[in-house]
């Protein structure tokens, strides 16, 4: 899945179209609470402006659903760039339009033109034709740096791709994608990957994807609890899944039957009298959850055993948290396998990879920087498409490296 990137190709003098991905988080003041995802694509822009290209820039905002949300307009993003990038950084009007057009066409190398929110148009989500090509009319080579969308096949990410003779990734894309596809290719051994949180059902294809290609897989968070009950455990008032019971069987058989994997669950766990900071809590073993208790976190039994097998890893792969780290008392384990991942990457060279928004989070919460670990994945959706082992539209748009 090599692509090109912007260093394959002459950018002075032209409108580079970028499709960034700046779904950030905003406050009730409309002020942006978490900037991680622009400040990934700075290293793009920034070699974009550098080398005389104008920065025609798209992204999407929240789900306005087709209307135009007066709440939901890039105008905090617009200002955040401009201090970021230290250079004025316009807000259009529309990002499709006669206006537009004429705001793009102006535009002198060095100069940033920020479309209004993609999705106030229901045509993006829709892959529109006329809509992909009024967006192409904007620009005159087009970059894809927004990994959080490129599981889309949306009017900015894929059919924009075809109005152009070239389309290339930015650096972090390329990033990305050059992490992610190693770790399912040709991964340092032993392999460890870690899925949490909550559900199995959007995970299911990740697990039997990585189930051929790790050493050890170990499970954990709410979807832990749908594999206990397939085991034939009781699991009092905890998170279940009873749709997927089927899948978290046929998981645990398969695996069973493969020589030289090792899939791990939690074998003891916090659980809590009701999902609260200042619930009563008690540590369990995995067969010994009472009626009318939740899990709420694994246990310090399974923290050891988890921390060992990361600790031991080459490369390490995490998807997902194994706790309700949101809620302090129930944040230990998370915490403590964070605080495991950064040690592995910085006392034995390991690769490790973060993926995933309450992944990221939690790390952070943890006090543990990107720069703490190999990777950390800006998205979620994305990395889990990727893990699956699905193609990406949004990459497969782009053009393949020589």
């Amino acid at each position: 899945m090599a692509k090109k990137t912007i260093d394959d190709v002459e950018v002075a003098g032209k409108r580079v179209l970028v499709r960034v991905d700046f779904n950030v988080p905003l406050a009730e003041d409309r002020s942006i609470t978490d900037d991680t995802r622009i400040r990934a694509a700075l290293p793009t822009l920034w070699h974009l402006l550098e080398n005389g290209a104008s920065l025609v820039l798209m992204t999407h905002l929240g789900r306005p659903r087709g209307q135009r949300q007066p709440a939901m307009s890039l105008a905090p993003v617009a200002r955040l760039l401009h201090n970021l990038l230290g250079t004025s950084v316009h807000l259009a009007p529309d990002c499709v339009g006669d206006e537009v057009e004429a705001m793009a066409r102006d535009l002198l190398p060095g100069q940033v033109l920020l479309l209004e929110n993609l999705r106030f148009h229901a045509e993006e989500e829709a892959n529109d034709p006329a809509f992909a090509r009024s967006l192409a009319a904007l620009g005159d080579l087009f970059v894809n740096d927004a990994f959080g969308t490129a599981h889309r096949a949306h009017a900015s990410t894929d059919g924009i791709t075809r109005h152009f003779p070239h389309n290339v990734s930015g650096y972090l894309m390329a990033q990305e994608m050059k992490y992610l596809t190693e770790a399912l290719t040709d991964p340092p051994r032993p392999f460890v990957a870690i899925l949490g949180g909550a559900k199995v059902s959007g995970k299911v294809e990740v697990i039997e994807n990585l189930l051929e290609k790790v050493d050890t897989l170990i499970i954990g968070g709410g979807m832990a609890f749908t594999f206990f009950k397939a085991m034939g455990l009781e699991i009092g008032d905890s998170l279940l899944e009873e749709e997927t019971l089927g899948v978290a069987d046929r998981i645990l058989t398969t695996a069973g039957k493969m020589s030289g994997i090792e899939l791990l669950l939690p074998v003891d766990c916090l659980v809590a009298d009701r999902m609260a900071a200042d619930a009563q809590t008690q540590v369990v073993a995995r067969d010994a959850i009472p009626p009318g208790w939740q899990g709420v976190d694994i246990g310090p039994q399974t923290t050891r055993l988890f921390k060992e097998k990361v600790s031991g890893g080459g490369a390490v792969l995490w998807n997902g948290p194994v706790g309700v780290f949101e809620i302090e008392p129930f944040s230990t384990g998370t915490f403590d396998l964070a605080r495991a991942v950064e040690r592995v990457t910085w006392e034995s060279g390991a690769i490790t990879i973060l993926g995933g928004g309450d992944t990221a989070a939690a790390a952070a919460q943890a006090g543990i920087s990107a720069s703490r670990v190999s990777h950390i994945s800006t998205g979620g959706g994305a990395s889990l498409e990727c893990l699956a082992g699905r193609t990406l539209p949004g990459v497969a748009a782009l053009d393949d490296a020589d």
